[in-house]
């Protein structure tokens, strides 16, 4: 296994299970070394463990959680400091299925500082870095949520869109700096993340739920195809091709010094 070229070290956020931990595997097998970083250190460490056995990868746990501002503070000095990262994957986040007056508010302020805030300070302790070497990449996880935000606990949906947002402006700002950006938005996927949702995946169609592991190599697939948005759910790329066109080609349209004519009607005056 270490006969295959390094890559630099990856560092993958919620890798202690699910969808971070099979990150993980597939970047050390990839030729990657890992820092993993999750709450739960006895289960990064049977992750690392595992998978430094199986590929011969240096695999490094650090306990961290991206709600502990120190924690957070932590890992952000991490990532400007380690000159070996050459990738960052921001997998930590939580949903829910709660409407608006069943949800916690208190829970739903916390979605918002892993989802969110967490998410955008490592990343931007990791691009200065990336654009100084000239290399790196993000792999930040959204979901179909951040599109169709009727679907699950709207919070949970906004969330997710800001991370889609987020990659359209990352990906114009660095572009022809020698960083790649990724953003994938999995499906219904059996992994824990239903169990902290509050609401089981097995209690929907088995064709609507995808494997983690076909979820993970989708998404690598995608990235090995260079696309900056990745939905390994939708059948039809092309869909997704017709939906960007029409949203660059609205966006053409907001340049306006005046009201459109349907708000200047002086019977509604």
């Amino acid at each position: 296994m270490n006969e295959v070229k390094s890559m630099g070290t990856a560092v993958v956020t919620g890798a202690s299970a699910g969808i971070g931990a099979l990150y993980v595997d597939r970047l050390a097998r990839r030729g990657y070394d890992v820092i993993l970083i999750a709450r739960d250190e006895a289960r990064l460490n049977k992750v690392a463990g595992r998978i430094g056995e199986i590929t011969g990868r240096t695999l490094t746990v650090l306990r961290a959680d991206l709600n502990d501002r120190a924690d957070l503070r932590k890992v952000e000095t991490l990532l400007r400091t380690n000159q070996s990262i050459t990738m960052l994957v921001n997998n930590a986040g939580f949903g829910s299925v709660a409407s608006l007056l069943d949800a916690d508010i208190d829970k739903m302020e916390d979605m918002i500082s892993l989802n969110v805030t967490a998410l955008t300070r490592l990343t931007y302790a990791a691009v200065p870095g990336f654009v100084a070497r000239g290399d790196g990449a993000i792999i930040n996880i959204s979901s179909i949520v951040g599109i169709a935000p009727e679907v699950l606990n709207g919070v949970y949906g906004a969330t997710k869109a800001y991370v889609l947002a987020l990659a359209y402006s990352l990906h114009k700002e660095l572009a022809g700096k020698g960083v790649r950006i990724q953003t994938v938005l999995p499906g219904a996927t059996a992994t824990e993340f239903w169990d902290a949702a509050g609401f089981s995946h097995s209690d929907m169609p088995a064709s609507w739920v995808m494997k983690a592991e076909d979820l993970v190599d989708a998404a690598l697939a995608g990235y090995d195809m260079g696309e900056l948005i990745t939905i390994p759910p939708l059948q039809d790329g092309g869909d997704w091709t017709l939906f960007e066109a029409a949203r660059r080609e609205l966006s053409t349209k907001f340049q306006q010094s005046k009201p459109g004519a349907r708000y200047c009607n002086p019977d509604n005056i």
